[in-house]
């Protein structure tokens, strides 16, 4: 642990200096999916030339790979080993439970809306719970919905009792739960090994991990849920002490290009590159079954999933917090946006 510790304090110290230089000040963000994963080659350079513009240079960003585990970021990030990150939610069980509210499903909305939508909800009720304690939460978003990967084809949901799938946290592991699957956990980088090796028999991930992991090279099948079966919660965050030390005009300017729009951009680009990843399978051959509305296997889903929203607002009923109107608001608001997206 000291030798760990030792690392991350020189980590932090190259951070600081490199940080220094030529007068700008560098927002070091941890990231941890491929660096031609849109988060990585979209959505945080254009978020750091949003920042750039709006404190005339004085800040710019850099990303940093390979910091560990994603549910370490939240930590590392407390502890000012990296000034900001992206994750997941769902990687840190037991700490973040109102998130889940966005990544409950039955309801329809691409993660562009539903991201939006999540950062208001957040902003008007979630905030209150104080989840995000130790970082300042500057996005919040989902991935496009999460579809069923596997090695093998599936005709009903009830081929997969029994079968090692990996699961990332959240609503995800309730619904593996009531699939009788055999969970893994795992982050997702790893899924393509695991995979290859055999370790597991599929995955539920969004459609545009079928190019960004090449899940296209191992899960040769994929099956399409109408409106998906979740949506994972992710944040982006930063420390407070980074934001405090920024002149008040740079801080204000950072945040300025902050929370919705961060958090719309997000969403958008994940279920952009799904849309184009999913054309990109077909044409290499992946078996896609798309399942629709009133289907057997639709059905078999909505049974698997009824209670979902009891168990939930049952879970944060002591968190102060009006979840059932949260719940419901994100939801309005989320299919609400969806339609004006489109128009």
């Amino acid at each position: 642990m000291k030798k760990i510790n030792k690392i991350y304090s020189v980590i932090a110290t190259t951070f600081a200096l490199s940080g220094m230089a030529y007068g700008e000040t560098t927002l070091h963000v941890a990231s941890w999916l491929p660096p031609s994963h849109p988060q990585n080659a979209v959505v945080i350079p254009t978020w750091g030339k949003w920042i750039e513009e709006a404190t005339k240079g004085e800040v710019k960003i850099k990303i940093e790979y390979n910091l560990g585990h994603p549910k370490d970021l939240f930590t590392q990030v407390e502890d000012g080993v990296v000034d900001a990150a992206w994750s997941s939610t769902g990687y840190v069980p037991g700490r973040f439970e109102l998130t889940q509210l966005a990544e409950l499903p039955l309801y329809s909305a691409n993660a562009e809306a539903a991201s939006t939508a999540y950062w208001r909800v957040h902003e008007k009720y979630l905030s209150k719970a104080r989840e995000f304690d130790g970082v300042e939460v500057v996005g919040l978003f989902t991935h496009a919905p999460g579809q069923i990967h596997t090695i093998e084809p599936i005709t009903s949901l009830a081929d997969l009792e029994g079968k090692k799938m990996r699961l990332g946290g959240g609503v995800m592991n309730a619904l593996g739960e009531r699939m009788k699957v055999v969970g893994v956990g795992a982050p997702a980088p790893k899924v393509y090994e695991m995979m290859q090796q055999g370790v597991i028999d599929g995955t539920f991930l969004p459609v545009c991990e079928q190019r960004t992991i090449r899940l296209n090279e191992v899960a040769r099948n994929l099956t399409l849920l109408p409106g998906g079966m979740y949506q994972t919660s992710f944040a982006f965050f930063i420390n407070p002490d980074f934001l405090d030390s920024l002149s008040e005009e740079n801080r204000t300017a950072l945040l300025s290009v902050s929370g919705e729009r961060l958090s719309r951009l997000a969403g958008a680009e994940w279920e952009r590159c799904g849309d184009e990843a999913l054309q990109e399978s077909i044409a290499k051959g992946v078996q896609v079954n798309v399942v629709k509305k009133g289907d057997p296997m639709a059905e078999e889903f909505v049974r698997v999933a009824e209670g979902l929203d009891e168990a939930w607002l049952a879970s944060v009923k002591d968190s102060g917090v009006d979840a059932e109107s949260a719940l419901s608001e994100f939801r309005d608001i989320a299919m609400k946006l969806e339609s004006e997206y489109k128009d």
